[in-house]
């Protein structure tokens, strides 16, 4: 039998979880200075890119399920970064929307990617290649029927 296969450092789900640890504990000093979690950035950004989106689009963009989204959203409400509103026709669906504190946040937050990939050590295309091989993994594994 190889055991090999077996030992820590030859996992990839263990590269893949150490690395993205260390990746987002990076971001840390840089969203501290804007008194935002990482889990919140992310949610700006998906905002940043498309405002107004159901918590479910949210959810999905994010793959956050809304135990943990919901809390996260009325934490951005009480920032004042975020509003929520239910859809008058079909009250089960909420809509996310940013503030004008939401919309100037981005400017605030505009240098944090060039800032977090200079840490890394990578090359502008070796992280290109990453992220592009990253997100044909993950499009590989949502498509794997359970």
């Amino acid at each position: 039998m190889n055991y090999e296969l077996l030992k820590l450092d030859n996992q990839l789900c263990f590269a893949l979880y150490a690395c993205s640890r260390e990746v987002t504990k990076r971001y840390k000093p840089f969203l501290d200075e804007l008194g935002l979690t990482y889990t919140q950035y992310i949610t700006l950004l998906v905002l940043w890119e498309k405002d107004d989106v159901t918590v479910k689009e949210l959810g999905a963009r994010l793959h956050l399920d809304s135990g943990t989204l919901t809390p996260l959203l009325k934490k951005l409400e009480a920032m004042g970064l975020v509003e929520r509103t239910r859809d008058k026709q079909d009250e089960r669906n909420v809509y996310v929307r940013l503030t004008e504190a939401g919309v100037k946040m981005k400017d605030k937050a505009v240098e944090i990617p060039t800032k977090l990939f200079c840490s890394t050590g990578l090359s502008a295309e070796e992280a290109i290649l990453l992220k592009d091989k990253l997100k044909d993994m993950l499009n590989t594994l949502e498509n794997i029927e359970s």
